[in-house]
């Protein structure tokens, strides 16, 4: 498919930030702009806006002055609906209120050309809903910029129950020519970013409300062991609780109430509390003058077992075989075993499978699952009810022997980054199988969209698929209800080879 030619006029609607965002990044690209929006004023100092932005480019280099002067003069803002007539394509950034959609575009139906390419940015709307009012909803489809627009690279391309298949493939060629990443998803809740990334948030706090460990704890185990770039307590105090919430609840209620989807009883509470994060200045932490974050928990130093023994294949844990010997731990090998790390004559040290430790037998610990086992600054230990003393502080002085910061935790199902990571996998298989966007462009969603350090199917195959569906089977029986029963297609890919795609 062919992009607009950069001879075609660019409209956008709204001169927010989100507005401004996505004007500018049509005006880097060389295209002429109108910005319009119905406030007074508003498209006027949307356009000083952009031209002080563009200046500040200019004077750090990243924009030479003849580019910069070139872009401003393709720019003007408009003073009426009706002087966007000329627009090839006209994205909308206003309100996220359905019936002011609809409005906006039926009246821009009588005033652009057929051709015109018309898009929404809507981040939680029914693409579908919006074109509904339309009376050649072929031509539209959701163009989703992620915020800042001109920084962000993602694009999610949604296209509506209407939307015609040429207009989606230039809506996406537009965008990569643009210098954008665009991907391609069908209309569903939450489209490709908000669906799939749900329990990163959720399961975080359904642990915290489960008093596995504090959020400050939470945080810290899924950024230096699950490789994440934020925690979900402070991610979700820079973004706002109003915000993450509300999203959450849109989503929850579009898949009629799928307890995949529950949203958190202690995150409505801040928001009722007006706690809403960074711009309240409390959420989760403190913030401002009363700043005092929580250092998460670490165990005291401890003595590493003089030898351990490896019984059987530890799975996606198999590096720390080789981290234990480097380290100069003696490690006795048996083939025939249950995956486990005895620490001395009858202690046991699992990776998680899932349940609960206190299950699987007397004086058992379970550590949790790691991006990346070396590169790894930290880890979590779950002792069960009848683990010993002695034998958490072996455990603890293993793992520290290993370079690595230990945090100790309730015994809870599937941990902290094994049970997210399984959800966040589950969720992307499901999606793929209900062809919302394909496996490619999920990886490259959650990577871009949300800064993931793997997409989840490429996790997945990492892991395996039988690896996956067994922890999320061992949730479902500890936590029965819905939430962590395992996809079809993660269940058949079991079956078969174990390969997610």
């Amino acid at each position: 498919m062919i992009a607009l030619d950069r001879t075609h006029t660019v409209a956008v609607i709204g001169a927010g930030t989100m507005g401004q965002g996505i004007a500018q990044v049509a005006l880097v690209a060389g295209h002429r702009v109108r910005l319009y929006d119905a406030a007074p004023g508003s498209a006027e100092r949307g356009a000083a806006a952009i031209a002080a932005r563009l200046a500040r480019l200019a004077e750090k280099g990243r924009m030479d002055a003849a580019e910069r002067d070139a872009a401003l003069a393709r720019l003007a803002p408009a003073a009426a609906l009706g002087e966007l007539a000329g627009a090839a394509l006209v994205i909308e950034a206003i309100i996220e209120d359905l019936p002011a959609k609809q409005r906006l575009f039926a009246e821009l139906e009588d005033v652009v050309d057929d051709t015109c390419l018309l898009a929404t940015n809507t981040s939680s709307l029914s693409v579908t809903a919006v074109a509904g009012a339309l009376r050649r909803p072929g031509r539209f489809v959701g163009l989703h910029f992620f915020n800042p627009a001109p920084l962000l690279p993602l694009v999610e391309v949604v296209s509506a129950a209407t939307t015609d298949e040429d207009a989606a493939g230039t809506a996406y060629a537009t965008a990569a020519a643009w210098g954008k990443s665009p991907v391609r998803c069908t209309d569903t809740p939450g489209f490709i970013v908000n669906r799939i990334a749900r329990p990163f948030y959720a399961e975080a706090f359904r642990l915290h409300e489960e008093a596995a460990a504090d959020p400050a704890t939470i945080d810290a185990v899924l950024r230096e062991c699950g490789g994440f770039a934020m925690g979900p307590f402070e991610l979700t105090d820079l973004i706002g609780h109003d915000v993450n919430e509300a999203v959450t609840r849109s989503v929850w209620e579009s898949f009629f109430h799928d307890p995949k989807f529950t949203p958190s009883l202690a995150q409505r509470r801040l928001v009722e509390s007006g706690l809403l994060g960074r711009k309240s200045g409390r959420g989760w932490f403190r913030y401002g003058d009363e700043e005092d974050r929580p250092l998460p928990a670490a165990a005291a130093p401890a003595p590493a077992p003089e030898r351990v023994t490896v019984l059987g294949d530890l799975g996606p844990a198999a590096e720390l075989v080789a981290l234990m010997e480097e380290a100069g731990i003696p490690v006795d090998h048996e083939e025939d075993g249950p995956g486990a790390i005895l620490l001395g004559d009858d202690d046991w040290l699992f990776l998680t499978n899932g349940g609960y430790a206190t299950e699987r037998g007397d004086s058992v610990i379970h550590f949790d699952l790691a991006l990346d086992y070396r590169a790894a600054t930290r880890t979590a230990l779950a002792p069960g009810d009848t683990a010993r003393p002695d034998a958490v502080r072996a455990a603890a002085g293993l793992f520290q022997a290993l370079g690595k910061q230990v945090s100790v935790i309730e015994d809870v199902p599937g941990m902290i980054v094994a049970r997210t990571v399984a959800m966040l996998v589950d969720l992307a298989a499901d999606a793929v199988s209900k062809s919302v966007a394909s496996p490619a462009d999920i990886d490259t969603a959650m990577r871009l969209g949300v800064n993931y350090p793997l997409g989840p199917l490429e996790w997945g195959d990492r892991l395996g698929a039988r690896w996956v569906c067994e922890v999320l089977t061992e949730l479902h029986d500890s936590c029965p209800g819905g939430r962590y029963a395992p996809s079809p297609l993660l269940r058949r890919r079991t079956a078969a080879d174990g390969k997610l795609f």
